[in-house]
């Protein structure tokens, strides 16, 4: 694969280690992974209860010449998260690359309507989760000068009516990121985010799956978005891998929305 002239299969064959993507069971995450395999990584990714989909990906990664470990977190148990961490960096010979692509689908509620319960529950499973394993990975991604690329959404630039309970906790974490991004600087260690807009394989298709949007919804959808259309999982990969290679080296405490213009 190249891109203007370069070589994208070289982006990561030659670091040590593996890249961590954390909910690579899932649409989205699996197409990160796969991206990051084709570019040369070896990659471990995690699953919360999905182990089929996970072992077959993971089967794919092998079968492509890398080396790819299937792992199940829960990332509310911050012991397990650390220790399977520690594990894979072990297995791998360190982590170069952290990815977080976790984000459990939640319904579309205005916050009027919205228990403060749930609001807990969701900063604990997704702003918690996600520091428990960047804390982890931080030794090993010092180690190796390496970087965490978080995948959070367009939303906390421009609020969609209804999408509270996923875009508070993402805005914790995109806090969070630019915290590390400032203060492991100095270890080689850089920290970005990737905001995804609607995604035809991804959010579009589970809120109508759930009922919460039907194709009118959707048509309204688009015409907020200049491009008059929706994304696809790829285009988040994309921006995932550049971001984690040396291609960005300079590129630290950044948010990239990839949302066809959704938040201009």
């Amino acid at each position: 694969m190249t891109e203007h002239g370069t070589d994208l299969t070289a982006d990561f064959a030659a670091r040590e280690g593996a890249a961590f993507v954390v909910g690579g069971s899932g649409g989205l995450g699996a197409a990160i992974c796969r991206e990051l395999a084709v570019r040369g990584s070896d990659v471990a990714l995690t699953y919360r209860g999905n182990e089929d989909a996970a072992q077959a990906l993971a089967g794919d990664i092998g079968e492509w010449g890398r080396r790819a470990w299937a792992v199940g977190i829960d990332l509310t148990n911050h012991a397990q998260v650390k220790a399977s961490v520690d594990a894979i960096a072990e297995a791998a010979g360190g982590i170069h690359t952290l990815v977080y692509a976790a984000g459990p689908h939640v319904p579309q509620k205005h916050l009027s309507t919205v228990d403060p319960g749930d609001v807990r529950e969701q900063l604990d499973v997704d702003a918690a989760g996600f520091f428990a394993v960047a804390q982890s990975a931080l030794p090993f991604l010092r180690e190796a000068e390496g970087n965490l690329v978080a995948v959070t959404t367009a939303a906390t630039r421009r609020f969609p009516v209804r999408d509270g309970l996923s875009s508070i906790p993402k805005a914790a974490v995109e806090a969070a990121v630019r915290g590390f991004a400032a203060e492991e600087g100095r270890f080689g260690v850089r920290a970005n985010t990737v905001g995804p807009g609607m995604l035809t394989d991804g959010m579009a298709q589970r809120l109508m799956a759930t009922g919460d949007l039907d194709e009118r919804a959707l048509d309204a959808a688009r015409e907020n978005i200049p491009m008059r259309r929706f994304g696809v999982a790829a285009d988040i990969a994309e921006a995932v891998c550049f971001l984690a290679s040396d291609r960005a080296r300079f590129i630290t405490g950044q948010h990239l929305d990839v949302d066809g213009g959704f938040t201009v």
